[in-house]
């Protein structure tokens, strides 16, 4: 007996601090007007997504001490687009990146809590940590932690928030028959927690919202990120973009669950996934040479040389040879916030490989770094591209994916218009929603159900 085919999870990630963007495309809109955001999520729901998803940036990227120009300048709060969002949106998940390092979880948790109640309980956080001194200039306590603390910091930070959104359970409504009132438990709210990096006692004034606590995701893909997933998140974002490298990520998080007491199906692999659209196959391998172009000017591609080299490089020809100098590798990078310096742990090894590869192919430096960069995952025609996802689902290198597409806000438009029929045609994709939350979307069952679960086994 076959087994039953795999039902597909898409989602949409709103671009925010980026390359992937193509500014130069007249389609091309506002990162930061609200009409922007309503657009995408408009988009994304009509297609049955499950959920919208927005990343973080706490603090202007620079180069040189200059701030980084040529993707995203400015970024709204998440947690306003989000509230904003739920008043135009019925159905999608409403997903935020917030940050465990430089915020407090009785502020988070409530925030969190009171957007599930908002949007009657379609609200998810991405639980991410900071790793540079950098961005903790912004905050009260810069640079403070070190960064074999972060995840220690974050376990806490989550399980305190936790205790937060189940301070509620449980709770009874008391009538006082005299003066026709309602009175809370007395023990509604109330909660202490010590430990390394939290002492807090209270009383939480945001009741239990609809899911109990948001949907949790986890970004990391270090052994420390993959166990925290397993332990605590709901689903966990990939970067792997070939199907035999997502199958060995996949077998690998999912066999951690068990040391949690949890199954396989209460954590979802979701890799980040792009997509050149066209009506032929061979239209759309084309049009991906040229969106790649569009993406990495002569100005981004020295921009990106320069994380490894740590150089000012801007008096080299971007369509010329890769420098014949050497990384310099004696002090604080000229990147700042930068993710991608933390990619080139050894930049004299990789500016080594990267000359040879340019040698033998005749690369000049902007072509190094398009060929060297992140490839669009799916090229084809709607009925290419909508077989190459059910291939990666139903072959356990995913459990579905979230979308960047290079146009914002109309980009996942024709996504929406084509793919996704196809999807459904096959039977692995939803037509309608099948309950009113997110965890009803992605199939998650409600905290306190879980917990019932465990204390009967």
């Amino acid at each position: 007996m076959s087994k039953p085919l795999k039902q597909i999870h898409l989602a949409a990630h709103f671009p925010g601090v980026n390359n992937t963007t193509v500014w130069s495309d007249p389609r091309a809109g506002s990162h930061i007007e609200f009409s922007s955001f309503a657009h995408f999520a408009q988009t994304a729901e009509r297609a049955r997504f499950d959920f919208l998803f927005l990343a973080e940036g706490l603090r202007l990227r620079e180069q040189g001490g200059q701030i980084y120009d040529l993707d995203v300048v400015g970024r709204p709060d998440t947690f306003t687009v989000l509230a904003a969002l739920a008043a135009v949106t019925e159905h999608l998940g409403l997903t935020g990146t917030i940050n465990s390092t430089f915020n407090e979880p009785y502020e988070v948790a409530r925030q969190f809590a009171s957007l599930d109640h908002l949007s009657g309980g379609r609200a998810a956080w991405n639980v991410v940590t900071s790793w540079d001194a950098f961005t903790g200039e912004n905050f009260r306590r810069g640079g403070f932690l070190p960064q074999e603390e972060r995840y220690s910091r974050a376990k806490e930070f989550l399980a305190t928030a936790n205790e937060l959104f189940d301070s509620w359970r449980g709770d009874e409504i008391l009538a006082d028959q005299a003066t026709g009132t309602f009175l809370r438990d007395a023990k509604a709210g109330a909660f202490v927690h010590t430990g390394q990096h939290f002492d807090i006692h209270g009383r939480f004034n945001v009741p239990r919202s609809p899911q109990g606590r948001p949907v949790i995701f986890q970004a990391g893909d270090s052994d420390e990120g993959r166990e925290f997933a397993a332990s605590s998140a709901d689903a966990i974002f990939s970067r792997y973009a070939t199907l035999k490298e997502g199958q060995a990520f996949y077998t690998d998080v999912k066999n951690r669950l068990a040391t949690y007491g949890r199954r396989p199906d209460q954590l979802l692999i979701l890799p980040a996934a792009t997509f050149i659209l066209a009506d032929t196959d061979a239209e759309a391998e084309e049009l991906a040479k040229v969106v790649r172009r569009q993406q990495v000017s002569g100005a981004t591609a020295l921009k990106h040389l320069e994380f490894v080299w740590n150089r000012d490089l801007s008096s080299y020809d971007p369509d010329g040879p890769l420098p014949d100098i050497d990384p310099d590798v004696s002090g604080r990078h000229i990147s700042q916030g930068r993710a991608q310096v933390r990619m080139y742990r050894d930049p004299l090894a990789t500016a080594r490989e990267w000359r040879e590869l340019a040698a033998a192919n005749n690369w000049s430096i902007r072509d190094l770094v398009i060929e060297t960069g992140n490839r669009q995952n799916f090229i084809g025609s709607a009925r290419t591209i909508a077989r190459t996802i059910n291939e990666f689902v139903q072959a356990d290198a995913s459990d579905g994916f979230i979308l960047v597409p290079h146009i914002t806000p109309t980009g996942l438009d024709a996504f929406a218009d084509q793919v996704v029929p196809l999807l459904q045609e096959q039977g692995v994709f939803r037509t309608e929603y099948e309950g009113p939350t997110l965890r009803h979307h992605l199939g998650l069952a409600h905290p306190d159900d879980v917990r019932d679960e465990r204390a009967a086994s």
